[in-house]
């Protein structure tokens, strides 16, 4: 774990569901705010004990940038009471459009966060572009109306989900798109962040990166 500036901190872990035939690293990135009353925690995994110390004296959030994120959000919540924000998860409609498969493959839709939705373990909000989450973070359009870029002011920080991605060459616009839709598409819609302050930027694939690798990320 590394501490970015005071009260921001960045981690990696492998993820267990990775397999070698995936387009991205095993390991992936997790990310921590620290607001004075709030442990954020951005799209965790294999949280590092010292947070998890910090979280008895704070009310532990659980941010995801996309609901497939969910990562150890249960567990979190079954250990620490964390509230949790997220995206809402891909209706049968959306698993369509997205993926090209059928309406019978796509079935009820997808099951990401499905034991947050039947309110059976935690307490969980969907959130959307334009919302504002706990300790005034807001939330962005991203890759996916459920794919968010979140903007922390106080910090300066930008966390962009899948949107922005490292996989070992870069920041970058993630090339996954849904077919119409173009890098230079989602470059236009990431441009309102160039004018905040933005001094942090902390994918959810990858190593933290600055104002400059956002500019050069969004310079198609």
């Amino acid at each position: 774990m590394r501490e970015l500036a005071t009260g921001v901190w960045h981690w990696q872990a492998p993820h267990p569901d990775w397999t070698p035939g995936e387009r991205w690293p095993r390991e992936v990135s997790s990310s921590a705010i620290d607001d004075g009353t709030r442990l954020l925690l951005f799209d965790p995994l294999s949280v590092p004990p010292a947070l998890l110390t910090l979280a008895a004296d704070r009310q532990p959030v659980v941010v995801l940038t996309a609901p497939w994120h969910e990562r150890d959000t249960r567990s979190l919540v079954e250990r620490l009471g964390a509230s949790v924000f997220t995206p809402p998860p891909d209706t049968a409609d959306d698993l369509v459009r997205k993926f090209g498969v059928t309406r019978d493959q796509a079935g009820d839709g997808s099951p990401d966060v499905a034991w947050l939705r039947t309110g059976d373990v935690g307490e969980g909000r969907t959130y959307a572009a334009g919302d504002r989450l706990p300790a005034g973070i807001e939330a962005f359009p991203g890759r996916e109306h459920n794919d968010l870029v979140l903007w922390d002011a106080r910090v300066r920080t930008v966390i962009p989900g899948d949107t922005l991605v490292d996989f070992g060459h870069g920041l970058r616009i993630n090339d996954r798109l849904r077919g119409g839709v173009t890098r230079e598409q989602i470059a236009e819609l990431l441009r309102p962040l160039l004018a905040l302050p933005v001094e942090t930027v902390l994918p959810a694939h990858g190593a933290p990166a600055d104002r400059t690798a956002l500019e050069c990320a969004l310079s198609l």
